[in-house]
């Protein structure tokens, strides 16, 4: 199912709207196929949907749900030793740790669980070194204007620069930036990394997730495997922004009602890829979107003419040469059927 909703509202607006709709979906879908067996649904969120209203709209509805909280939203539960983790599962998620325990969130006792993720601290590691770069490049520059005093910059004017440059909390716990000079033209700025502040940061904060649950009778596991299912549909909105295949863009659509029927045919077309993704995955094949599609319109058909000595022109059609993934995907999805035969 999708749910359309103009771009100038947030997310977390049309998650009630959106917990509703599928509600109902999912019930009449489950009554349908296991007319004795009662729905059961879990709702998962990322952090971006967090509210005291959404959460306590999932409540009101006896919904399960795994979701997240921001890391420093519960800091005492960052700050414990790194032996109280425990492996997860090693064959399913390799590098992770974690450990669970209780606080109350949004006014209720929840299930806690802390992750710790090798492969995520290594991300957050390299994304802040790139941030950490610019701010220090930045303060360079500015440190170089000031040092040839020629500025007529007053004090609260650069220490607003220096604010600007490091404005990311992150870079506010390890650079530590020094003004000196009483006028424009004595002005002076030094900085430096603090390394046992960053070291601190990592440990602190790298690599953590903090999930929450309802659902008590999950292994730790589970409630990992729960939350990262979204990848699949995060996966879906970045193939819908893929402007070769199934994108939303360009539009060229301008009233409410034509590009709801624009979205519509965009997700259909997502839905359907998606459908033949699986179908190839149980033949053997993993691919992807744009992977799947560009090998099937890599099988392409010749028409050859051969001239006659009398009469009309002789055609021969025959596919172009393949290769053994796209005969594998001929034989998945049966193209022999409408194939030229010779």
């Amino acid at each position: 199912m999708s749910h359309a909703y103009a771009g100038n509202k947030p997310d977390v607006t049309q998650f009630a709207t959106m917990i509703d709709k599928l509600r109902r979906r999912h019930t009449a879908v489950a009554e349908q196929a296991c007319a004795n067996v009662p729905a059961e649904m879990t709702v998962v969120f990322d952090a971006g949907q967090n509210s005291q209203a959404n959460v306590d709209h999932v409540a009101e509805l006896e919904l399960h749900h795994v979701g997240s909280v921001p890391p420093s939203d519960v800091p005492d539960l960052l700050a414990l030793p790194k032996k109280r983790r425990r492996i997860v599962d090693t064959d399913r998620f390799e590098g992770l740790t974690a450990l669970q325990t209780r606080r109350v969130i949004y006014g209720t006792e929840r299930r806690v669980v802390l992750t710790h993720s090798s492969t995520l601290h290594a991300k957050q590691q390299a994304g802040f070194d790139q941030t950490l770069g610019k701010a220090t490049r930045q303060l360079t520059e500015l440190a170089a204007t000031l040092a040839r005093g020629k500025t007529r910059r007053d004090r609260a004017r650069v220490e607003r620069e220096i604010d600007t440059i490091c404005h990311d909390s992150w870079v506010k716990r390890v650079l530590i930036t020094t003004l000196t000079g009483d006028t424009p033209a004595a002005h002076r700025l030094t900085f430096t990394v603090d390394n046992t502040a960053r070291a601190a940061l990592e440990a602190e904060v790298f690599g953590k997730r903090v999930l929450i649950t309802d659902r008590e009778d999950w292994p730790v596991a589970e409630v990992v495997a729960g939350y990262r299912s979204q990848s699949d549909a995060e996966f879906s909105f970045r193939q819908l922004k893929d402007r070769r295949v199934v994108s939303f863009s360009p539009m060229r659509r301008w009233t409410d009602h034509n590009i709801r029927v624009h979205l519509f045919t965009c997700v259909l077309a997502l839905q359907l890829a998606h459908l033949m993704r699986r179908e190839a995955r149980r033949g053997g094949l993993h691919l992807s979107v744009r992977e799947l599609l560009g090998q099937l319109a890599g099988i392409e058909e010749s028409v050859l003419i051969y001239p006659s000595t009398g009469g009309r022109p002789k055609a021969r059609r025959m596919l172009t040469e393949t290769t053994p993934e796209q005969d594998q995907l001929a034989t998945i999805f049966d193209l022999d059927h409408w194939a030229p035969h010779t």
